[in-house]
């Protein structure tokens, strides 16, 4: 039934101009607005829908994932840009000074680290 749909995701946030001016400055990504409501263009054609929601409540799991080459190169750059990442107190793994969890200690995977938004929605980079 939907196996040639051309589905995508969406999330909500409370302050749409806020999240415009995140998304479309802070992050880099083409931002285009409709209808009071932002689609992220990311590559390979994929689009996410972002809508404004007066009761919003931020989502308790990672909205988007951003894959990168280098995340040192990533963290240090979005830092710049005046990003906070977050700090997990996970038993199985711990945190660098920057913020990322590398694989070790019981934590398997890539290297990633994690931000909100302005509606603090959680946000990941990882390397892959």
């Amino acid at each position: 039934m939907f196996a040639k749909t051309k589905a995508f995701a969406s999330f909500s946030v409370d302050d749409i101009d806020a999240a415009k001016t995140f998304y479309g400055e802070t992050l880099g990504l083409e931002v285009s607005e409709e209808n009071g409501m932002l689609t992220l263009h990311i590559a390979d054609g994929g689009n996410i829908l972002i809508y404004p929601k007066p009761n919003h409540a931020p989502a308790s799991f990672t909205v988007l994932n951003f894959p990168v080459e280098d995340i040192d190169q990533a963290v240090d750059e979005l830092t710049k840009r005046g990003v906070r990442f977050e700090r997990y107190d996970f038993k199985d793994f711990e945190q660098d000074e920057k913020g990322i969890a590398r694989a070790g200690g019981g934590q398997e995977g890539p290297p990633i680290a994690w931000f909100t938004d302005p509606a603090r929605n959680v946000i990941a980079v990882l390397e892959g």
